[in-house]
């Protein structure tokens, strides 16, 4: 008799692998220049990635020209077409948004037969992986993929989502990266004992602070924490350690009522956040 629930048993198969693939100073090749390389371009740089660009001069987006204009450290353009196989050569990623349908098919083709994965705009099934909609604040990155079905419904996803949000997310996490990085000078050492009891103290601190406070600390609040909080095999309250919350505005009454889906979404970024920590302890 399986251990798994129906809703578990239906939510397996038919999805896509949803990783943080880190693609710094990696080379991505992007076949074409119009508004759908352009986005292609923005998420690329937000990875720090090495891009090469091939697309006529004529067929150029003007935010295209803007990207190749002011990131000449990390864009190198080639005022023509695709040529064939060679322009593959030591890729790791390539990027087709062309027009011509049957050409980002055989550049495709080309790409797994060198192994190198593969996305053709507007192609779902000739995708090695897919662009999701996102929402970025600092280091928190959300994907919203409706793997290759629905590219609008995900943005409408990410309106509601965004709305979830509070806009301290960002700056909570770097403050817990902050805190993380010293804790681990405090407590060296990769997984084993240490690693657990790191993780589990870290997780409860994140579950028993607000979003706001993190985004308070400051370097000695920050000691004052790990003095009282891990020396001491605790979590100190945010007052403990000095911290003084902001004043907050009254709402304005109103005939609407709150969204359902905010609590949702504060749920889903703060479980987040600890995944995060998780996902960067076994990483480091």
């Amino acid at each position: 008799m399986s251990d798994l629930s129906e809703t578990e048993s239906v939510n397996y198969g038919g999805g896509s692998l949803l990783i943080a693939w880190q693609l710094k100073d990696k080379n991505v090749l992007i076949v074409g220049g119009g508004e759908v390389a352009s986005q292609r371009i923005e998420s690329i740089l937000t990875a720090d990635a090495r891009i090469t660009l091939l697309s006529p001069e004529r067929g150029l987006h003007p935010r295209t020209k803007r990207f190749i204009e002011s990131r000449p450290d990390r864009i190198t353009y080639y005022d023509r077409r695709f040529t064939g196989p060679n322009e593959i050569h030591k890729m790791d990623m390539v990027l087709t948004a062309l027009d011509d349908v049957n050409r980002s098919r055989e550049i495709c083709e080309m790409c797994r037969k060198a192994r190198v994965p593969v996305n053709a705009a507007d192609i779902p099934d000739s995708c090695d992986f897919y662009f999701g909609s996102q929402i970025r604040d600092g280091p928190l990155q959300i994907m919203i993929s409706t793997n290759g079905n629905g590219p609008r419904m995900a943005s409408l996803i990410k309106a509601k989502l965004q709305k979830g949000l509070t806009g301290l997310e960002g700056e909570a996490i770097t403050k817990i990266g902050e805190l993380r990085t010293q804790l681990k000078e405090r407590a060296p050492g990769v997984g084993g004992a240490v690693g657990r009891k790191r993780m589990k103290w870290m997780t409860n601190l994140c579950n028993a602070w607000e979003m706001e406070d993190f985004t308070l600390l400051d370097d000695t609040m920050t000691r004052k924490l790990l003095d009282e909080g891990w020396e001491k095999n605790r979590v100190p309250s945010f007052e403990e350690v000095g911290g003084k919350r902001r004043a907050r505005k009254k709402a304005s009454p109103g005939p609407s009522q709150p969204s359902i889906f905010i609590p949702s979404a504060l749920g889903f970024v703060a479980g987040a956040i600890c995944t995060l920590l998780y996902v960067v302890a076994r990483r480091r």
